[in-house]
């Protein structure tokens, strides 16, 4: 398993951003600490130089697991599931370009909160219904540029569709298509789950990403959740991708990324003794 850290391309609401300042200062950071990669919020992909970020990147050979999403979402209201079917189309464009993104540089594509929201209008199962038809193009589309989407169990406080591991992966047993896996975030987990342990094994196949953060979305080690136990039950079901640090930057952005990256080394260091 590798660590990274979620950093933002572009000023955000977003509050569990550890860094929101000039990313080309955070992906030199994210370097010095010791991270494998960085996660990238990308509200749009439209107004990022891509040649100009593969050339930093590379400077400070770093990879780009997943690109965040729901900036759209939080920002511009762009959601899978409105009501407004022009917001839907808007919706999956700038998934499309996305996509486009992921490809060229190795990464998968979140799905969170870019899912919406269950409206008092169309009710649970329609929503699910625009949800999967939504996702089955968005794969299919995806799938021309060997990209994977990962869609993320996202806590009944921020939505109410699809809060809890068997509910998604019911979802994406539903949708059918092999480029959509399970994103597991430890913080809406430990809301959600009876067990985080027992939903990492239920997830096993499926785990395609991996957010951690604590308890009180601080990093992990400084709230009650225990990232021994996770890390040893990811490696016991063979998941060897990237743990993402999706942080609040408390007591300051420095502090989470360097404490993060100390933190979880030493755990990964101790499952090959």
């Amino acid at each position: 398993m590798k660590l990274s850290l979620v950093v933002s391309v572009s000023e955000t609401k977003f509050a569990a951003v550890a860094f929101k300042e000039s990313y080309s200062l955070a992906i030199e950071k994210a370097t010095k600490w010791g991270y494998d990669g960085v996660e990238l919020a990308v509200r749009d992909p439209a107004v990022i130089n891509v040649g100009e970020l593969k050339n930093l990147l590379g400077r400070y050979n770093l990879e780009v697991p997943a690109l965040g999403t729901g900036q759209a979402y939080g920002e511009e209201g762009l959601s899978l599931t409105s009501p407004d079917g022009q917001t839907r189309e808007k919706a999956k464009e700038r998934l499309k370009s996305h996509v486009k993104m992921a490809s060229e540089l190795n990464s998968k594509v979140i799905i969170g909160l870019m899912r919406g929201k269950v409206s008092q209008d169309s009710g649970l199962e329609k929503s699910l219904g625009l949800l999967k038809k939504s996702m089955r193009d968005l794969c299919d589309f995806a799938m021309k540029y060997n990209v994977e989407f990962v869609i993320e169990p996202i806590n009944r406080y921020e939505t109410n569709m699809l809060n809890t591991v068997d509910e998604t992966l019911e979802f994406i047993n539903g949708v059918g298509r092999e480029n959509l896996k399970i994103l597991l975030d430890t913080f809406h987990m430990n809301i959600e789950e009876p067990s985080i342990f027992d939903s990492i094994r239920k997830a096993r196949k499926l785990i395609g990403h991996v957010h951690i953060a604590d308890s009180n979305r601080w990093a992990p080690g400084c709230g009650h959740i225990d990232f021994a136990g996770v890390v040893n039950t990811l490696n016991e079901v063979g998941y060897d991708g990237y743990l993402s640090a999706e942080i609040l930057p408390e007591p300051s952005p420095d502090k989470a990324g360097k404490f993060n990256y100390e933190y979880m080394s030493k755990l990964l260091v101790a499952i090959h003794h």
